[in-house]
């Protein structure tokens, strides 16, 4: 096995020259802590919430308490990963997300649960800011980073299709504090994969000072770029349909439709294969096809499934015959369907949008774009959790919300091809 020492200087040699095959299945399995983290424990949520003795509100908190930790994390994390490099800042958050998710897995109660959910998240941001960092470092071309981020996509997405599917597993067999050693453990195999494997892609020459000034200025730039705002935007739009669908639809389909947990888990990892899918498409047909126009083409469809949602779900809820319901549920999958698969053509070509003119800023970027998915992911939850739960509205309602805030993103981002 490599010294430390000597895989983090072999990393430079990666930038502007070949990238090896493992180099984007390990940044994928490192950012895959955050989605898996998120979606492993949603099928627990009934037992939690008896072992707890709380109402579900508390324990449905608790998802917008991790939203909000790697909001603050994230902005933090990446201006510390430009001034000291990627790995370090990597490796001492997920020994901090480890410590953090053994303290969840034998929590007394609902608070201590929630602390030791902040921080894990906290220590969890920084391997969702750096990876996509790395991409920038090694990969300046934005089509050839796109492609890239495609393969960030799709391994990070593999253990997330498991995820909740376990998850429902746990939860019908042995009790849910299992999930959380499993987080555990899992960031314990990321510190060591960083700590021996991963290659540091940012050189010392290319390091940037930091200062509280310096900071403010950094975030101003990027703010007032609009390549950066509206690329930044659309990502952070997109998670906010995201985590619409991912507070509600515990209710929607566990509650509403009376799916058991096991198959919610299983229709989860239905929705993530076609995001998968999605990106490999994206790899395929960036630099055939400009990157832009896939973003767009790729919004325009998340629209299209929004509107049907909407359509379904009031059509449901106000005037359809009790014969309907039947159908209801199978109407609705394939409109969550349309909205969400095209995520994963979305996801790549706007972050890498976002971060193609600032190589030199390309943690505080990614940091800042990053801090906004999770703020409006918050969002999201605080927004369903006001709505009385007797229907699919409020989860359609929200996603379609956010599927036309990222076409009108769209609309007024530079139109510009392979800016780099």
């Amino acid at each position: 096995m490599a010294s430390p020492s000597a895989v983090r200087d072999a990393g430079t040699s990666f930038i502007g020259g070949r990238i090896p095959m493992w180099v984007p299945v390990l940044l994928g399995f490192l950012t895959a802590v955050g989605p898996i983290s998120t979606d492993i424990y949603l099928p627990a949520f009934p037992a939690m919430e008896q072992t707890f003795h709380t109402s579900a509100g508390n324990v449905q908190f608790t998802l917008s308490i991790w939203f909000v930790g790697l909001a603050i994390g994230q902005i933090t994390v990446g201006p510390l990963s430009d001034r000291f490099g990627r790995r370090s800042p990597m490796l001492i958050g997920n020994a901090l997300y480890a410590v953090a998710s053994a303290v969840c897995a034998f929590a007394p109660d609902i608070t201590t649960f929630s602390i030791a959910r902040f921080v894990a998240s906290v220590g969890a941001s920084t391997s969702l800011v750096i990876p996509t960092a790395c991409v920038r470092d090694m990969v300046p071309d934005r089509n050839a980073g796109a492609r890239m981020m495609s393969q960030l996509v799709m391994v990070m997405g593999v253990v997330p299709i498991l995820a909740p599917m376990l998850g429902g597993l746990v939860v019908e067999f042995v009790s849910w504090r299992i999930i959380f050693w499993a987080s555990a453990a899992y960031g314990a195999i990321c510190v060591a994969l960083i700590l021996f494997v991963l290659p540091e892609t940012l050189p010392y020459d290319r390091r940037v000072a930091l200062s509280p000034f310096t900071l403010v200025t950094r975030y101003v730039t990027l703010i007032r770029d609009r390549a950066f705002a509206s690329h930044a935007l659309i990502t952070a739009f997109s998670t906010f349909m995201s985590f619409s669908y991912l507070t509600a639809a515990p209710f929607v389909f566990v509650q509403l439709f009376h799916f058991s947990p096991l198959h919610f888990s299983m229709l989860f990892g239905f929705f993530a294969v076609f995001m998968i899918g999605a990106s490999q498409v994206n790899g395929l047909l960036v630099g055939r096809i400009d990157s832009g126009k896939l973003l767009m083409g790729a919004i325009c469809l998340s629209v299209t499934g929004g509107i049907l949602l909407v359509a379904v779900s009031l059509w449901s809820a106000w005037y359809a015959p009790p014969a309907w319901q039947p159908y209801e549920v199978w109407l609705v999958i394939a409109a969550m369907l349309l909205a969400l698969a095209p995520t994963g053509i979305i996801f790549p070509n706007a972050m890498m949008g976002a971060l193609a003119d600032h190589p030199s800023l390309a943690g505080a970027a990614s940091a800042l774009a990053g801090t906004l998915q999770y703020v409006l992911g918050a969002v999201a939850g605080v927004v369903v959790g006001q709505f009385p739960a007797v229907s699919a509205i409020p989860m359609a309602g929200c996603m379609c919300c956010g599927a036309i805030l990222m076409f009108l993103m769209g609309l007024v981002r530079p139109n510009r091809q392979n800016v780099n």
